[in-house]
Parts: structure tokens; C-alpha cells; sequence
């Protein structure tokens, strides 16, 4: 006899359709009319979640996500009712802890609290019942703060109440954190990198204290959304760290980015080939050209076969007691309205050494890294003037109607 597939009950099927129906009505339009119906909107989802939470933690006490190639029944949850991990573990909670928090299900049924408040009640119930300290719940003082937060204070107030009963399980939560750190890096086809990682409460506060002090604007005309600034604030956390010794060696040498180019591709040459860079898909004459302001260099010559025959010994172009006298005059980034220090910052050649432009203070000038890549890939220009001021010029004028390269001055 061949298995008939469970139908929808009745009132599920009931429910949907008076969901149709109320989705397809025109709702009223004004200010004051819409706050009512929106609050009453909200509770009715918040009381249909509850049902949800019931049914989820009648269905986690089943084996029925195993005959589905289910690994557990959140795992079932999560793909068959389309929602996230966290989501669906709040529901199954929610539905378990019911019992132990009444006076909060009341309260949330007639929109006293949300379900979001709900589902941080059941947490913390549940954390408690699991807790080796034998300390039975009282939801009385979370409901009564419930009433009076926001979601997002009631959260920290649940923590709080959590840590006064249960340190020992609280700080063994956290360590469990730490432990599930992760962070992966991949390149796509592109070169463009992605990264994709979890932080424990701790690890990602300090990750971000760290890049919100880097990322703020650059001075005037800095029109970077915040996202990026916190990108570029990565990546020049991490190049401050190269560039200070801040990192242990590996294979006997300080970490430093790798480039391997070729005299016609520094020259910026036509039909000069990219330049290799390690850990990363080759990269423009234009960047190597900004990495050789102020790099290591090592000269190596190779024969017709790309055998090599000689390597020279490796050298900096911008000499240490220099860089300091240029850290002492500049004090930092000499954009207009750059306020980077010194140390964040690079020595520039106004003319580059590769177009037989001096490594000497007169030529010199330093720039942050992002104000360096705009100098370079993004073909501005900078101008030091006789009595020592620095003026900017965008891609889009061209003082003498004329092709010039970045590093050109022309006062």
C-alpha cells in the first residue's frame, strides 16, 4: 500500500489563507492609524512565533529529522522553515522553557513584550536549569525589566542576571567562545580576497576598537563609506605591523610583502608585464611603483634561460636616519587635512628614484597609505611649492593640457 504523505491541518490551512487574505487588503496610510494597527500587527506575529516555538520543541522531542537526512532537528528547522541556526534554537527553547516562564508568555500574549523579549527569558531559564548550581528560576525581575528595555538592553541585563547566578557557567561559556574562533581567507578568480570568520564577545570588541580608531575620514573631501574605511583601516593595521618589525620572523626574516617585477615593468614601460606579488594574483606597474617608494630592493640578474647569475645585496631606498629627519619635519602625513602620524604614514618621492629623482629631504614627502595609493593608482597629484606647502591636484584637471605621471612636480 504506498504511503500517503501527511496533509496541512485544518487550521494551519485556515491560517494561511486569512494571512492571504490580509496581505493582499490595503492597509490605512496614516501617521496615527498605522501605529496602532502596526503594534497590533506585531503582537499577532509575536503570538504566531509562540505557536511556532511550541510546535518546534514538540518536534525536536521526535527522531523525525533523522528519517529526513537531518543531522538535528534545528538543522531540519533551519532548511525546511527557512530560517537562521540562532532562530531556530531560540524557537525550540522558547518551547521548551514554557513551562518555566508563564507570567512572561502572559505578558508577551497580550503585547506587553515582544518575542524577542520571550526568547532571552527562555535562555537565560534554560542556562540556569543547566547550571550545576541547583538555583531554581525566577523570572520575576527579568519580566519586570523586560517590560521597561529595548531588545538590545535586555540582552545585557539578561547576561548580567545569568553571571550573578551562575559565574563558574558563564566564564565557562566564554572560553567556549575563544575556543570557536575562526577566520578563513580565500582568493577568488578576481584576486579579490574574502574573508569570513567568528569572533568570541572579547576578540571581536578588541578587533573593532582597534579598526574604529583607524577608519575615521581622512581629511576634506574623503567621501568613503564606513565599511571601507574599516577595510582600509585593516589593511593598514596590518601594514604598520610589516613595516614595524611587530611580527615574529619565519624562515629567519621579519614578514615583509614580496614583489618580483622586472626593471621595464618599474619604468612603467608598454608592453612591460605585471609585477608577481606572493600570496596574491600579479599586480600594475602603477603599484609596484608606489610599493618602491620606500621598499628593500634586491637586485637579481638572470640569463637568457631565466637562469640567475648574480644577486646584489639588498638595500633600502630611504635611508634610516633620513626617514627619521623626515618623520621629525613632516610629523605625519602632509596631505591637507590628513591627520595620520608619522608612523602610519610612507616616504614618498615627488620624483621617483626610478625617474632619477634624489632619495633626499628635498624630494621626500610623507603620505598615509591611503593618500599614497591615490598619488599613484589614483593618478592625483602632489605639488610642494617653494616655501614648503603641499597642494593636491584631482585626476580631472591637468594644469598644462598634458599626459604627466604622479610623481612629476611642477613647482
Amino acid at each position: 500500500m504506498p504511503f500517503a504523505p501527511p496533509q496541512v491541518a485544518p487550521e494551519v490551512t485556515l491560517l494561511a489563507q486569512a494571512a492571504e487574505r490580509f496581505c493582499l487588503a490595503q492597509h490605512r496610510e496614516s501617521g496615527p492609524e498605522l501605529t496602532v494597527d502596526m503594534a497590533e500587527v506585531r503582537r499577532c506575529l509575536d503570538l504566531i512565533e509562540l505557536k511556532f516555538s511550541q510546535m518546534a520543541a514538540s518536534f525536536a522531542g521526535t527522531d523525525e529529522y533523522n528519517s529526513h537526512g537531518s543531522v538535528s532537528p534545528i538543522h531540519w528547522i533551519r532548511h525546511n522553515c527557512h530560517m537562521g541556526g540562532g532562530a531556530a534554537a531560540d524557537r525550540v527553547t522558547v518551547g521548551r522553557q514554557l513551562g518555566a516562564i508563564p507570567d512572561s508568555t502572559e505578558a508577551m500574549a497580550s503585547g506587553e513584550i515582544g518575542f524577542a523579549h520571550l526568547a532571552l527569558i527562555a535562555r537565560t531559564a534554560a542556562a540556569i536549569a543547566e547550571s550545576d548550581t541547583n538555583k531554581p528560576f525566577d523570572e520575576t525581575a527579568l519580566l519586570s525589566k523586560a517590560r521597561q528595555f529595548s531588545v538590545g538592553r535586555f540582552r545585557n541585563f539578561c547576561l548580567h542576571m545569568r553571571h550573578v547566578d551562575d559565574p563558574q557557567g558563564y566564564t565557562k561559556d566564554e572560553a567556549g567562545a575563544v575556543e570557536a574562533r575562526s577566520l578563513s581567507i580565500s582568493t577568488g578568480g578576481s584576486g579579490m580576497v574574502w574573508l569570513r570568520g567568528v569572533l568570541d564577545a572579547e576578540g571581536g570588541a578588541t578587533v573593532r576598537t582597534a579598526l574604529e580608531a583607524l577608519a575615521h575620514k581622512a581629511g576634506k573631501g574623503d567621501d568613503r563609506t564606513h565599511d571601507r574605511r574599516l577595510a582600509d583601516a585593516l589593511v593598514g593595521q596590518s601594514r604598520y605591523a610589516l613595516d614595524h618589525a611587530a611580527l615574529p620572523q619565519r624562515g629567519g626574516r621579519r614578514p615583509h610583502l614580496q614583489v618580483t617585477t622586472s626593471l621595464e615593468t618599474l619604468e612603467q614601460r608598454l608592453g612591460a608585464p605585471a609585477a608577481d606579488l606572493d600570496l596574491s594574483i600579479p599586480i600594475s606597474a602603477a603599484a609596484v611603483k608606489r610599493l618602491a617608494c620606500d621598499c628593500r630592493i634586491t637586485r637579481i640578474l638572470l640569463d637568457s634561460d631565466s637562469l640567475v647569475i648574480d644577486v646584489g645585496r639588498s638595500k633600502r631606498t630611504v635611508p634610516a636616519a633620513t626617514r627619521l629627519a623626515l618623520d621629525v619635519r613632516d610629523q605625519g602625513c602632509r596631505w591637507p587635512g590628513c591627520d595620520r602620524p608619522a608612523s602610519w604614514s610612507e616616504a614618498h618621492h615627488l620624483i621617483h628614484w626610478i625617474d632619477d629623482g634624489p632619495t633626499d629631504l628635498a624630494n621626500l614627502v610623507l603620505l598615509c597609505h591611503r593618500h599614497h595609493w591615490m598619488v599613484h593608482e589614483g593618478q592625483w597629484q602632489i605639488v610642494k611649492t617653494d616655501d614648503g606647502h603641499i597642494l593636491t591636484i584631482p585626476p580631472q584637471l591637468d594644469l598644462f593640457h598634458r599626459p604627466r605621471g604622479p610623481d612629476v612636480r611642477v613647482a
